[in-house]
């Protein structure tokens, strides 16, 4: 066999399977051509697209082979070059597939042989040749992966075998999903009993926790778990969507009753817990009915000692506790001024993250969509205002006389011209690139929200024609949370444009939203980051490749995290008298990769 004449391909199927299948590898326990990433969404100018060449810069990452144990746990990744190249040329690839995967066997191969390299440092040489008939066998691999996690007894090892939930949908679980679940699983087998998971906002959280709970479930090691969350409709789409396969078991908390023969349990903070003791519903439950508490954004004060959220936690002492955020650390506030959104008291209470996968991660993955950002500084804003002496308001009290800046505008100073300035500015974005884009406009207050939704229905010709084209989603308003299910529904056309203050800032999935306007002062980057993650969600069958923020107020300037949320794909500064459009303009992304 001329083995420099081989392909790749014929290199694996005439002598890497082989070597493997004679090492007494099941075919059921490797796969060939596994893809790890989807290859990023470049933003050039007014095109956007996915790269979609493996072999191109920001192409989506292949592996040749992974292989298993019996339970589906990735072991070792292996890549495979040509014989033109020597042994190890395919390491540095194997390597960095081997670290995203959480395996510790990378492994190269050229066909006349194979390169291992043992990451988990338990063997010497750390890096060995070995001919084709010495690839090691599974319990081989398996008897270092063990102490590698520090797996000792059966009970462990019968934990963390337990299998994922499959539907034959093919549907599963990312590579960085399967290290979240399987590092939790793992610190469960080990007796760790509180745990944290840093995952962006847009890469599968609930989905990655269904896993978690499933696994933990039929393994017996929980039989009763409960799933606490922030906001309704984020508890109505996980029971509808990824916990539907706990079907009949599962039950949804409401109406301040504590039902007791279920198993799997969703619900509000707010629905189980308040200042009478009447409105503490988890206290019906006995101390030790849950064996497992998920507290998702935990960044939102479930952890702080001061917070009414924290005692479930503590009357649930003797459960495991796993905090989900998409929040990593916040600035530590000034002396005195510790907020429930410090993740002092998350780091505190949960430890270090045993798991971050971060927005930058997200968008090189080509899972979640790059942003731009256009910063407007308005005169008023630039260079403040003072009121002349003994103005009034329009309700004809006299406007105290002094410098009013950015942060009072909408709180303690309300100025018409610059609302109608904001709302101006975001309908000349619209109207030059996409009219019916989802937009959400991020206000200070509730008040604020609705005097920016008549500034935009005063100034849109489509918003006069039809009602629903802007609305006010705020949790003072009946109708307008209405129209929230209407607005996050990729296949509804409106309303295009919501006005809020927080309600959406947080557990909304609109994956289809395009403009993300901010016109509220923002103190907290935990709350950014949040409000940032309305935006990340590709839909490329929706033409969403990525999304822009159009900031009024600031806050892009103040809360960069250049290593958690990457950088942005452009930053526009137009000047009070040119255009909002950045000087190479926009158009509607293509899905199209006209590099491939």
């Amino acid at each position: 066999m001329d083995k420099k004449s081989l392909s790749e391909r014929d290199i694996c199927t005439k002598l890497v399977t082989p070597a493997l299948i004679g090492a007494g590898w099941k075919l059921a326990w490797f796969r060939e051509e596994v893809w790890l990433t989807d290859g990023r969404v470049l933003v050039r100018g007014k095109l956007a697209y996915r790269v979609r060449n493996p072999g191109a810069k920001g192409g989506p990452k292949r592996a040749d082979y992974v292989l298993y144990a019996e339970n589906g746990l990735p072991l070792a990744i292996i890549e495979v070059k040509r014989n033109v190249f020597p042994l190890g040329h395919g390491m540095p690839q194997a390597l960095d597939y081997a670290e995203r995967l959480d395996v510790p066997f990378a492994i190269s191969s050229n066909g006349d042989g194979f390169l291992l390299h043992d990451r988990s440092g338990i063997t010497e040489p750390v890096e060995r040749e070995l001919g084709l008939d010495e690839f090691p066998s599974l319990d081989e691999l398996w008897a270092i992966y063990l102490p590698w996690k520090g797996i000792e007894s059966a009970d462990q090892r019968a934990l963390i075998a337990q299998p994922y939930h499959t539907d034959g949908s093919g549907k599963e679980p990312r590579y960085y999903q399967r290290v979240a679940i399987n590092r939790t699983i793992e610190a469960i087998a080990r007796g760790r009993r509180r745990m944290l998971l840093v995952m962006a906002t847009g890469t599968g959280k609930t989905y990655t926790a269904f896993q978690i709970i499933w696994r933990l479930w039929k393994a017996k090691r929980v039989k009763r778990a409960v799933f606490l969350a922030d906001r309704n409709i984020l508890i109505d789409q996980t029971i509808q969507q990824d916990f539907a396969p706990f079907g009949e078991v599962m039950h949804k908390i409401t109406n301040r009753e504590a039902k007791k023969n279920y198993e799997i349990y969703l619900c509000l903070y707010q629905a189980v817990t308040g200042a009478e003791e009447w409105k503490q519903i988890y206290r019906q439950f006995p101390a030790d009915f849950f064996d497992l508490v998920v507290i998702d954004e935990c960044h939102r004060g479930s952890a702080n000692e001061d917070s009414a959220w924290r005692e479930v936690l503590d009357y649930y002492h003797g459960a495991i506790h796993l905090g989900l955020t998409a929040t990593p650390k916040e600035k530590r506030p000034a002396r005195g001024q510790a907020t429930i959104a410090d993740p002092e008291y998350n780091l505190k209470y949960f430890g270090n993250p045993i798991y971050t996968y971060s927005l930058k991660q997200g968008i090189e993955d080509g899972f979640l969509a790059p942003y731009k950002v256009i910063r407007v500084v308005s005169d008023v804003d630039a260079l403040g205002y003072t009121p002349e002496r003994n103005k009034v308001d329009k309700d004809g009290q006299v406007v105290e006389q002094r410098q009013y800046n950015t942060k009072d505008f909408d709180r303690t100073m309300v100025l018409t011209k610059r609302t109608q300035l904001v709302a101006a500015r975001v309908w000349e974005y619209l109207e030059a690139t996409d009219p019916m884009a989802k937009t959400i406009v991020f206000c200070d207050d509730q008040p604020h929200a609705e005097r920016m939704r008549q500034a935009l229905v005063n100034l849109i010709p489509e918003a006069a024609a039809n009602r629903r084209y802007v609305v006010r989603i705020t949790g003072d308003d009946k109708d307008g949370k209405a129209q929230l299910a209407y607005f996050i529904d990729n296949d509804e056309p409106y309303p295009v444009i919501a006005t809020t203050s927080r309600l959406l800032s947080t557990g909304v999935d609109a994956k289809t939203c395009k403009l993300i306007v901010l016109d509220q002062t923002i103190n907290s980057m935990t709350q950014f980051k949040q409000i940032l993650g309305r935006g990340t969600r590709i839909r490329e069958d929706y033409n969403k490749l990525y999304f822009t923020i159009m900031d009024f107020k600031g806050a892009t300037r103040l809360f960069q995290d250049p290593e958690f949320d990457g950088e942005p794909v452009t930053v526009h500064e137009p000047a009070p008298d040119e255009s909002v459009l950045p000087p190479e303009g926009i158009s509607p992304a293509r899905t199209s990769d006209p590099t491939a």
